[in-house]
């Protein structure tokens, strides 16, 4: 094993993963008003309500698709009856679904950026970075899908995926990663770099599920301005003041 194999599939995802924590207790330390979205949607929202969800559902589907596929060994899937072709057609299946509608999503809402200047003008530098990165991880796990489950079928769940599990356990296996397919090579190193990057971009509202408001008291909004009064109202008070003269 040569050092650039070394640093690629062993040093380099412990360092995304240890910049991932330490990022977010920074970012949370000392931007707290900064952990949102950044929301445009008051500039524009019919595209914005399209790429949004495509965008969203398509990549909670394909999350759910890697804890199957990577985070789950081959053992399990064998034990409760699931047989490689029938593993095979629903990672099709799934994938291409998801990503259609993850690339759907994401084509429209890059294009909404691009197009519409008001949204435009709202781009930070933390985007000009996300963006790219984003699209290198979404492609190549798009050709990976296509690849490595429906064309040639690489045996990826006995070495990427042992090879991923293997990070948490202190045991990367480096050589899986080093001699497999390039396509899963760069999709790696990608969402390493994903990971690397999140803390200091837009990605950070991913966890800030609104859970207390499902309990929070309504807000009653007062305007400032008194109301006008309506025309029946008016009608009655001339005729009052009007008694009360005679």
């Amino acid at each position: 094993m040569n050092a650039v194999d070394f640093f690629l599939w062993v040093a380099l995802p412990y360092l995304c993963l240890a910049t991932f924590v330490v990022g977010h207790v920074w970012r949370y330390r000392r931007d707290q008003y900064g952990w949102t979205a950044r929301s445009t949607q008051l500039l524009e929202g019919r595209l914005l309500k399209v790429g949004s969800l495509l965008f969203h559902f398509g990549i909670l589907a394909a999350i759910g698709g890697h804890v199957l596929g990577i985070l789950v060994p081959r053992s399990w899937t064998d034990a409760v009856g699931v047989s490689d072709a029938n593993y095979h057609r629903v990672a099709v299946a799934a994938g291409a679904l998801s990503g259609a509608a993850i690339v759907a999503g994401f084509s429209i809402l890059v294009y909404r950026r691009a197009r519409i200047g008001r949204v435009r003008a709202t781009t930070t530098r933390s985007d000009v970075v996300l963006y790219p990165v984003l699209a290198a991880t979404i492609l190549f796990g798009m050709l990976a899908t296509v690849w490595g489950t429906a064309v040639d079928r690489y045996a990826y769940r006995d070495t990427v995926s042992v090879w991923f599990r293997g990070i948490f356990t202190f045991h990367p296996h480096e050589a899986l990663m080093a001699n497999a397919a390039f396509i899963f090579q760069a999709h790696a190193l990608t969402a390493w770099l994903l990971f690397a990057i999140w803390p200091f971009t837009r990605l950070v509202h991913a966890w800030s599920v609104p859970v207390a408001y499902l309990g929070r008291a309504p807000i009653l909004y007062r305007s400032r301005r008194r109301a006008p009064a309506l025309a029946g109202d008016t009608v009655k008070a001339t005729v009052g003041a009007s008694s009360v003269d005679r």
